[in-house]
């Protein structure tokens, strides 16, 4: 996550996410985004505010992942691929569910499915601050006051949805497997069909707390352009990544680069549509990228390459001029569930 501290006392914050009580930093899963299960609150501490969207994630894939997929015949012939003894191993379960550590019996749980803190972020640094309101009731809080109380949450860990493209690379981390030995040799699908804009905006969206529940609103025009060039992007930065640290040649590595050729053709197009400066000159590098696997090493800098774009491209783009990519856009029908 790119975030600074740009108020001292903002420090404190940032350093109970980091060394805050129980933070095992060796405990990382081994695939997903990686947040310290040590540092997960649980779907509880969310819900007491947030009880409108947790209603429209129950209806969700994410929440019924960790009790659908280990009864899954497919789950349990990669499982047994694996050498695993269960599907609730962190290999599964740090995409598949929310690990948790439950102190009194010293042992990591699977909390719930793909939750809130899966998403915005291990909340123990940011949950209490993000909701207080600078200690006044929310009609009250000033701009200013709302504007450092975010700061001050950013900088603790969580993720929100102004962060496109932190977001973007968290959904990634997950939905391209970048764990060799769990495609080539669990038979792992290497890849799913996501796809940024169409599967933010069907079931998963929950954009219905500042309307009481009485509105899921829709993302505006200008910014379905923006995620849906951030989540391109994100994909072509792992994708790049992952081939460029591939140990050998296999399903693992064809299936990343055939995504990443598609991908290509795909920005390429939508490059040109937009007439966006910064776009057409990022898919002309695209086009200098080879995918020999022998030379697979210069993938890494393609893949920083493309990082750099993403981080740029978010920080700087509104989607106000990237009307000309409408009609390439996933249609509402197309929207995920």
């Amino acid at each position: 996550m790119i975030q600074q501290l740009v108020l001292i006392g903002l420090v404190s914050i940032s350093l109970l996410a980091v060394n805050g009580p129980n933070l095992d930093e060796s405990a990382e899963p081994v695939t997903g985004p990686g947040f310290n299960h040590k540092a997960i609150v649980g779907v509880e501490k969310c819900v007491d505010c947030h009880k409108h969207s947790a209603e429209v994630w129950k209806n969700t894939v994410h929440y019924k992942t960790i009790t659908d997929m280990p009864r899954s015949p497919k789950a349990k012939e990669i499982i047994d691929k694996m050498g695993l003894r269960r599907v609730k191993e962190s290999l599964c379960t740090s995409c598949h569910g929310t690990e948790m550590w439950d102190s009194e019996h010293n042992e990591m749980t699977v909390e719930a499915g793909v939750s809130c803190e899966s998403c915005h972020g291990a909340g123990m640094g940011w949950v209490t601050v993000h909701g207080e309101f600078s200690g006044k009731e929310e009609d009250e809080e000033t701009e200013a006051e709302a504007a450092k109380r975010w700061k001050a949450s950013e900088a603790a860990g969580m993720l929100r949805p102004s962060m496109i493209a932190d977001i973007a690379r968290n959904c990634v981390s997950c939905h391209v497997i970048d764990h060799e030995e769990l495609v080539a040799t669990g038979g792992h699908p290497a890849v799913s069909n996501f796809e940024l804009l169409s599967w933010s905006q069907g079931n998963m969206r929950h954009n219905n707390f500042y309307t009481n529940g009485k509105e899921n609103k829709v993302a505006s025009a200008e910014r379905k352009r923006v995620l849906y060039v951030v989540g391109m992007v994100a994909e072509i930065e792992v994708l790049l990544s992952s081939l460029g640290n591939a140990k050998a040649m296999n399903i693992y590595v064809k299936t990343h680069a055939k995504r990443f050729s598609n991908l290509r053709k795909q920005f390429i197009s939508v490059a040109a549509a937009s007439k966006d400066e910064s776009m057409l000159e990022f898919a002309q590098y695209l086009k200098t990228v080879g995918l020999s696997f022998k030379a697979r090493e210069a993938l890494i800098p393609a893949s920083k390459k493309a990082g750099e774009f993403l981080d740029n491209f978010s920080a700087t783009s509104d989607g106000s001029s990237l009307a000309g990519i409408d009609s390439l856009l996933p249609d509402p029908s197309e929207y995920k569930n």
